[in-house]
């Protein structure tokens, strides 16, 4: 095989397929306790039925005390926690890892990055750690990483994802009169972290990862989500109002996220050589439990088993397909074909991956 240089000069290529990547563990986290719609509505003055017909999700979990505002985890902690769960959960000491990924949208700090933090709260020492910035399509280009990291001198590698987007929530804020395009934010989101064990090892009872799509399909396209951050010299030029910190376009997510869902679904089957028929699980995008159920019933394969956690969990972006993934662990079986969808709407991201039960 070979290749065309960008001046056109044809350069040899070694056809190296990438070593089969198993995930051999799970491990979740979630701070405080759950927080229901009956909470939400006094907190935000609309109804509990308003939030269940029109979000659909029923409970989320926020790193603060609603009451007062004040912090109660860090991304940091509940990475470090799940972290340390699937290591647990597969048996290992922290000293075996060779790779420590994490994604997130929402990290404790620009510097230090959170995943050294995490690494340092797991006794990690002399270990590549790498942080990817994305929304929720961070999680499956996390994976993705992590299958091209592992070779002869990476056999083992711990990928966790999570976000903390309370950040973005004024507990002590008038919430009366907000318009619902604000509303929905505070009603649409849960802050916890997600994490999982690879190895490039067939260890049996593990669940292999077949194929990973990570496909950036945003030229022309204005952001559906923006979140900035701003420092002392951003805030003391500006001569009015800053720019909010979070903005999103709903409307576009709801019309775009479904064609993107359908047209992840097929580019990752075809890549993966699996017809829609010998799925058995479908691990749909999570962006609200009403906009869950919308976007699985358009995928069509009712065939398929659903794993969902959103109506429970809330949007935890970078967090959710670890969670999906925490849930199938258990279920599926040698043999079995599952396949996860995630779409990030910042600036529209195709994310998918394959796995298989052994």
């Amino acid at each position: 095989m070979s290749r065309t240089s960008p001046r056109g000069t044809t350069l040899p290529r070694e056809e190296r397929p990438l070593p089969a990547a198993h995930i051999v563990s799970t491990g979740t986290a979630l701070p405080g306790d759950a927080i229901d719609n009956e909470v939400m509505a006094k907190k935000l003055g609309i109804s509990a039925e308003w939030i269940e017909m029109f979000i659909g999700t029923r409970k989320r979990h926020f790193a603060i005390d609603l009451e007062t505002g004040k912090p109660t985890h860090t991304l940091a902690d509940l990475g470090a926690q799940a972290g340390a769960q699937a290591l647990a959960r597969a048996g290992l000491e922290p000293e075996e890892l060779d790779f420590v990924i994490l994604a997130t949208a929402t990290p404790d700090t620009l510097m230090p990055a959170t995943v050294n933090l995490i690494a340092s709260r797991l006794c990690l020492n002399h270990v590549s750690t790498y942080q990817l910035q994305s929304g929720c399509a961070g999680a499956v280009q996390a994976l993705d990483l992590a299958r091209r990291l592992l070779d002869d001198q990476h056999r083992l590698g711990l990928v966790i994802g999570g976000d903390a987007s309370v950040k973005h929530f004024v507990a002590d804020r008038e919430m009366q009169g907000l318009p619902t395009s604000e509303l929905v934010n505070y009603l649409l989101f849960g802050d916890g972290a997600g994490a999982v064990v690879v190895t490039a090892d067939a260890v049996p009872g593990a669940i292999v990862l077949r194929q990973v799509l990570n496909r950036f399909t945003g030229l022309g396209r204005a952001p559906g989500q923006v979140v900035r951050w701003f420092g002392a010299g951003d805030l003391a030029r500006s001569q009015s109002e800053p720019d909010p910190p979070f903005e999103e376009d709903y409307k576009a997510i709801e019309e775009q996220v479904p064609q993107l869902a359908k047209e992840a679904l097929d580019e990752i089957l075809s890549s993966t050589d699996w017809d829609r028929e010998s799925t058995s699980y479908l691990l749909p995008p999570q962006l609200s439990g009403r906009m869950t159920s919308r976007i699985t019933s358009d995928l069509a394969l009712g065939h398929a088993t659903e794993i969902s956690c959103v109506a429970e969990t809330g949007n935890t972006g970078n967090a959710t397909p670890f969670f999906q993934l925490d849930l199938l662990y258990d279920r599926i079986r040698p043999g079995e074909r599952a396949v996860a969808i995630a779409i990030e709407s910042s600036k529209w991201i195709k994310g998918a991956f394959t796995v298989e039960g052994k």
